[in-house]
């Protein structure tokens, strides 16, 4: 089975950094797509950034020009650069990994992590 282990998360002053990372195991052909959402209490969830396979990425409004997404395609794994954090990106951070098992079955399926929490005070 496919599990996403997220890790990094924590608490950080409003201008700091933090870095998460995601790594996907078990019974994997290929991953496409990886992505990290958010989601703050009380809100929906939301795509903080897209990476694909071939390193394009994409950013949620919100979060470009702070945030870098990155990936090591042989460790699969995908990291997120936050800098200059502010309160309102206080949420837990999920991983979400389009993952397709083996080659007789070559369709996606997708994976979520457990979800990491970052606080950021003010």
């Amino acid at each position: 089975q496919v599990q996403l282990v997220e890790s990094g998360g924590g608490l950080v002053q409003a201008g700091g950094s933090l870095r998460l990372s995601c790594t996907a195991s078990g019974g994997i052909f290929r991953i496409n797509d990886m992505s990290m959402y958010r989601q703050a209490p009380g809100n929906q969830r939301e795509l903080v950034a897209t990476i694909t396979r071939g390193g394009s990425t994409n950013y949620g409004d919100s979060v470009k020009g702070r945030f870098t997404i990155s990936r090591d395609n042989a460790k699969n794994t995908v990291y997120l650069q936050m800098n200059s954090l502010k309160p309102e990106d206080t949420a837990v951070y999920y991983c979400n990994a389009k993952v397709i098992r083996t080659l007789s079955q070559p369709w996606e399926e997708a994976y979520w992590g457990q979800g990491t929490q970052v606080t950021v005070s003010s």
